[in-house]
């Protein structure tokens, strides 16, 4: 669902309903009379989803967020919440962190809290907190401080993304950019919740640094993708999307740059008898294919660079 819907408090069943179809399906009490009507703004943007709540009447709402995160953000009023045993009280500037498959009780949502929310697939939050910052989503805080810069940040695109994406709908029908924002959007929420990670919000994120630094460590060693992924301590094809991510390569195009460097840098200074002997230190078994790769990469041939020394 992308779209608004505005209801009045006498139409709170129909809109409790479509709150649970452009949200989470939950288990809504009204514990005062209406202030206001309720308000609905949602967006789909494939695996992140965005609503702007507001019911208009003070109520507790219940929910196990099946299959995903809520990030939820008051931009007024109070919004309190059972969270995992915790208790988490939120205004603006802060936000709620409801991890996905538990039980979370928001006991108090006033009638004047209108919040702003994020839904992020369980898999995919998964994915980019370890392409990120190398850890779990078993790490991320019950709450959020939206005050620092790397919060303001998250909130800003949140915003913006939400409002443009109303106004515009074409942009949330169009997968290949409703993705895109999607990744911005998270990667931002990422940074907001661990500022001080290495690599978090940076072009090189910690697993991809985690292995280059194994690579430029022992260039010559024969690494296999299965060896390249344990160091990241991911799998495979999350190694591979990170380089290409961040990088613009893959691992083992990075590691020919790597051993093509120190080539390069032998060759320069003398450091060998011969091309075939410096290559062979650095890990290149195939000859003809090194000197290609040397020839795009320097402009010249390996054996023209040796006698220039």
């Amino acid at each position: 669902m992308t779209g608004t819907l505005t209801a009045s408090s006498q139409e709170l069943g129909d809109f409790s309903a479509a709150v649970a179809r452009a949200y989470f399906p939950h288990e809504l009490v009204v514990k005062r009379g209406p202030a206001g009507p309720a308000d609905l703004r949602a967006v789909d943007l494939g695996p992140v989803r965005l609503a702007r709540i507001g019911w208009g009447s003070e109520v507790s709402v219940e929910s196990d967020h099946p299959g995903a995160w809520a990030v939820n953000v008051p931009r007024s009023g109070v919004l309190e919440a059972q969270v995992g045993g915790h208790h988490v009280l939120s205004l603006d500037g802060q936000a709620t962190v409801c991890p996905p498959d538990e039980q979370t009780r928001m006991t108090r949502w006033s009638a004047d809290c209108s919040i702003v929310g994020m839904r992020v697939e369980r898999a995919y939050l998964v994915g980019e907190v370890t392409a990120l910052v190398g850890l779990h989503t078993d790490r991320l805080p019950a709450q959020v401080d939206l005050r620092t810069e790397a919060g303001r940040a998250w909130i800003g695109l949140l915003a913006s993304i939400g409002t443009e994406a109303l106004r515009n709908p074409t942009l949330a029908r169009d997968d290949r950019v409703g993705r895109r924002l999607a990744g911005t959007l998270t990667a931002a929420f990422v940074a907001a919740c661990f500022p001080e990670e290495p690599g978090c919000g940076t072009v090189r994120p910690r697993i991809v640094s985690r292995v280059v630094e194994a690579m430029e460590t022992d260039p010559a060693r024969d690494w296999t993708a299965s060896e390249l992924a344990r160091e990241a301590g991911v799998g495979i094809r999350r190694l591979q999307q990170g380089f290409q991510r961040y990088l613009g390569r893959t691992p083992t195009q990075q590691l020919l740059l790597i051993r093509l460097e120190r080539v390069h840098a032998d060759l320069l200074t003398g450091n060998g008898h011969s091309v075939s002997e410096v290559a062979n230190r650095w890990g290149f078994a195939h000859l003809g294919r090194f000197a290609a790769s040397y020839r795009e990469r320097y402009g010249v041939s390996p054996s023209e660079t040796l006698r220039a020394f």
